[in-house]
């Protein structure tokens, strides 16, 4: 499983004209299943997320996870995050999970995210639409860019 981590001041997420889901200081996800991912895999990636500290403390040292900040998840499935260039000039996604695979994990990832982050404010854990052509917002707080790729 591959995620790119932002680090935000606020972010938000478009379809059709209506904002799907919105947060203000936290982390905006991009998720993307990968060929032989399971919901172990997306829980260890989750529990991975929750606990980077990579949120400045009272010295300004990168020392609190989102968790410790009670920041936001917005989450977004991105299967180009499994994009191949090593040849060409047109990327290849067959190492990303079909569409109904894809789904199911990403599902698992948010109920799972939800229950370990948001259970006492459901508004902490935001996403996207799977599948729908979305526009995403977003104001990159440092900026802080962490890309994670996590196998079984």
């Amino acid at each position: 499983m591959k995620a790119l981590l932002q680090r935000v001041s606020e972010a938000r997420v478009v379809v059709d004209g209506q904002v799907v889901g919105d947060i203000a200081h936290g982390l905006l996800v991009l998720l993307c299943a990968e060929k032989g991912d399971t919901e172990a895999v997306g829980q260890k990636m989750l529990e991975k997320i929750l606990k980077l500290r990579i949120f400045y403390d009272d010295a300004g040292k990168m020392n609190k996870s989102v968790t410790d900040v009670q920041g936001g998840l917005l989450i977004v499935s991105q299967f180009t995050l499994a994009a191949d260039t090593s040849s060409g000039t047109r990327p290849s996604f067959t190492s990303a999970a079909p569409a109904d695979e894809g789904r199911r994990l990403y599902d698992a990832f948010v109920a799972q995210a939800k229950s370990l982050h948001a259970a006492h404010n459901p508004a902490l854990v935001q996403t996207g639409v799977f599948g729908a052509d979305m526009k995403v917002h977003l104001v990159n707080d440092g900026p802080v860019t962490i890309p994670m790729h996590i196998t079984a």
